[in-house]
This record gives C-alpha cells, structure tokens and sequence, in this order.
C-alpha cells in the first residue's frame, strides 16, 4: 500500500474520496446505459436499412438487366455517361451524452427524369427507370453509411465508459476503502496505546507515597 498520513483530517479526506468515487461511477454506468440504449436503437436501423439496400440491389440489378437485354448495353452506357453528378457529403457531428457522434448530412441524389442529363426522347421508361433505382440505392447506401459511423462510435465509447467503471470498481474505490481502513486502524491502535499509558501514569501516581502532614 502506498504510503498515506494517519490523521483524523486524512480519514476524513479518504472518506470524502470515496463517496466522489462511488457518485462518479454511478454516473458513468448512467451514462453506459443511455448509450446502450442509444446503440440499440442505432443497431436497429442498421438492420433495416440493411434489409432495405439488399431489395433495392435486387431491384436495382433487375431493371438493369431488363433495360440491357431490351434496349441495348450501348443505349445504357450512353444513358449513365450523361447522368453522370458529383454526390457532395458533408460530415459534421452531435452530442449523444456527450459524445461526439458523426453525422452524414446530404441532399438525396434522386433526380427526376428532366434532371438526369438525358433527353426523355433518347431514353425508354426502362432506362429512367433503372437509374432512378441506382439513385435511390446510392441515397441508401449513404444513409446506411452514416447509421454504421454512429454504431461504431457508440460501441467504442461503450467500451471506455466500461473500462473506467471497471477501473473504478476494482482499483479506485477498492484502493481508497484500503487506505480508508489502514488510517482507521492506526488511529484506534494510537488511541489504545494513548490509553494505556495514561492508566500506567495514573496507576505510579497511586502508587506513590503520601507526604505525612507535617505536626
């Protein structure tokens, strides 16, 4: 044990230490719990939405194939050369108990049919059809990326909370209660000592003889 002073003003200070600690571990595991919560729910549309992306992928692959075998692979590449944008992101962050959370913010890539660079007249419904479903999975997959950045976050930030409750339950605290009782043991030690000699001095003063009264 490391070493501490044995005073009264100590055990009263190790005292004080030991409710901060036990309060700031309470908190901690508070703040665990909001986030595990906060996780789940995370957790939760990371699913769906991953259920959600793997239909549009095979909506997306079927009107493809269908728009390719009917009106040419030639007519499509034609089609997707002049739909071609740039997808600008944006990552900028919020608090989730106080943790810096990522978040994706953009506008939806889908665009209507006047708005894909193609003439309505060069391209049949199959073609738009086809890159409205890629623009739609393209809107998931960045939906689904940015749900997936904020698990990730929670799940480390669970992981710390989890290190420093740990730490607190089975060094800090256990640390401070050691230290708590080795003063306390002293303390006492120091007083039955104090007491012995105080009834040793007390027992010479009996025993000493009297002066006889003078005549």
């Amino acid at each position: 044990m490391e070493q501490v002073r044995a005073t009264r003003a100590e055990l009263l200070a190790k005292k004080k230490q030991i409710v901060l600690a036990y309060q700031g571990r309470d908190l901690l595991k508070e703040k665990r719990n909001a986030l595990l919560q906060e996780f789940m729910r995370t957790a939760e549309q990371v699913m769906r939405g991953s259920d959600e992306l793997e239909r549009n992928v095979g909506e997306s692959a079927a009107a493809l194939a269908l728009a390719e075998a009917l009106d040419g692979p030639e007519a499509v590449r034609s089609a997707a050369f002049a739909a071609r944008a740039q997808v600008t992101l944006e990552v900028t962050g919020v608090n989730v108990m106080g943790v810096p959370v990522p978040l994706i913010e953009t506008k939806s890539v889908a665009r209507s049919p006047l708005d894909r660079g193609y003439g309505l007249s060069s391209v049949s419904g199959r073609i738009d059809a086809a890159a409205q479903a890629f623009e739609t999975q393209l809107d998931l997959i960045i939906e689904l990326a940015a749900s997936e950045m904020r698990l990730r976050r929670l799940a480390e930030e669970i992981g710390r909370t989890t290190r420093r409750v740990n730490a607190m339950d089975n060094v800090l605290i256990p640390r401070l209660e050691a230290q708590r009782d080795y003063i306390h043991i002293v303390l006492e030690e120091r007083e039955r000592e104090d007491l012995f000699r105080l009834k040793r001095v007390k027992l010479k003063l009996e025993r000493r003889p009297r002066a006889s009264p003078t005549a």
